[in-house]
């Protein structure tokens, strides 16, 4: 099993990333910002114009510790990866399913099952825990539209009515995700899913945790010995970790989602939180992304039962199973994939 460490995220603009024994070293304008042990860390993000030395590179790869690299506002610029783990019969019978229609396809299915029933219980936890204080009627209505179209994936058999189903539970979904908003509710309005670029601060957040969320997924699969650029669900595209974004479809919701409205209804971000741009996208201040990437490390260290495997884990342990989860049913040591279904 896995032990889950840390990812380091650098934020400070023009920082540069340095070697120095076991030891990675943050340096902007010749002052030693930072000094972590590699050993403690999965990954390090790098925000910005982060610059890394050959050496640092060199260590990484070796040492297995993804380094990737991002802009200011979270778009993937590239990374660093090493050698993929596992062996070589894994890797080319994943290549196999992603080249057979039908087999793709059933893995694809149990992708959405597992989005649309953890997205359905967000809606009904909700329900739930706030009744005087939501419009519990429509988010019933919304509940049930989602379990119908739970129903209809089960019972389409391809990728075209697949995406299409999934598409309309999403729009559905998002239609009610103001809702969820309990506390500035004014200052914190979210009309529609908008993505490049985001129009408001619940978008902002929403992409950017997504982001990371998706490379955590790609780091679980290399880790497991999958190839994160080959996928079953979303298509292949160069430079894409086409595996790493079907994964994490099934925890878009629990996550990233309930993170967000968390942040907003404890007051943990704020209005002044984020600048909107000439072009009206809208973009976080410095500190404010410092904080929530706090937040969501410990997010990730709060312990939850594995819903298949009935093992005690914290929530970043999750992803890394369910890329062992797959990893088995492809090398065929499992009849099917079990999704992760949250409850």
């Amino acid at each position: 099993m896995k032990k889950i460490l840390n990812t380091l995220y650098v934020t400070t603009p023009d920082a540069y990333l340095s070697l120095d024994g076991e030891n990675v070293v943050v340096i902007k304008d010749n002052n030693v910002l930072g000094r972590i042990p590699l050993h403690n860390l999965q990954g390090i993000i790098g925000f910005g114009y982060t610059g890394a030395s050959p050496a640092l590179i060199g260590k990484c790869v070796e040492y297995g510790i993804e380094l990737s690299f991002l802009s200011m506002y979270g778009r993937f610029l590239g990374r660093v990866t090493g050698e993929v783990n596992g062996n070589v019969l894994l890797r080319k019978a994943q290549y196999r399913i992603s080249d057979d229609k039908e087999k793709r396809f059933t893995i694809a299915q149990n992708f959405i099952l597992g989005k649309l029933y953890n997205t359905r219980w967000i809606i009904e936890r909700t329900c739930r825990d706030y009744a005087m204080r939501v419009d519990v009627e429509t988010l019933k209505r919304t509940s049930h539209h989602l379990l119908n179209s739970i129903q209809k994936v089960r019972a389409c058999n391809d990728a075209e009515t697949l995406r299409g189903i999934e598409g309309e539970a999403a729009q559905m979904y998002f239609g009610v995700f103001n809702q969820m908003i309990l506390q500035q509710k004014s200052e914190f309005v979210f009309d529609k899913r908008t993505k490049r670029p985001p129009l408001d601060a619940v978008n902002a957040m929403l992409s950017f945790l997504y982001t990371l969320l998706a490379h955590e997924a790609a780091w679980a699969l290399s880790a497991v010995g999958l190839d994160p650029y080959v996928g079953f669900l979303h298509t292949d595209r160069p430079g894409r970790i086409s595996l790493g974004l079907d994964l994490m479809e099934e925890f878009r919701s629990i996550m990233v989602d309930r993170f967000v409205i968390t942040l907003i209804n404890k007051r943990q971000v704020k209005p002044d939180d984020f600048i909107q741009k000439e072009n009206g996208a809208v973009v976080f201040r410095e500190e404010a992304r410092k904080n929530i990437l706090a937040a969501w490390q410990k997010k990730k260290q709060e312990m939850i039962t594995h819903p298949f495997t009935s093992d005690k884990m914290n929530w970043g342990m999750t992803i890394y199973v369910q890329a062992q989860l797959l990893a088995r049913y492809i090398r065929g040591d499992m009849d099917a994939y079990p999704p992760f279904l949250w409850k």
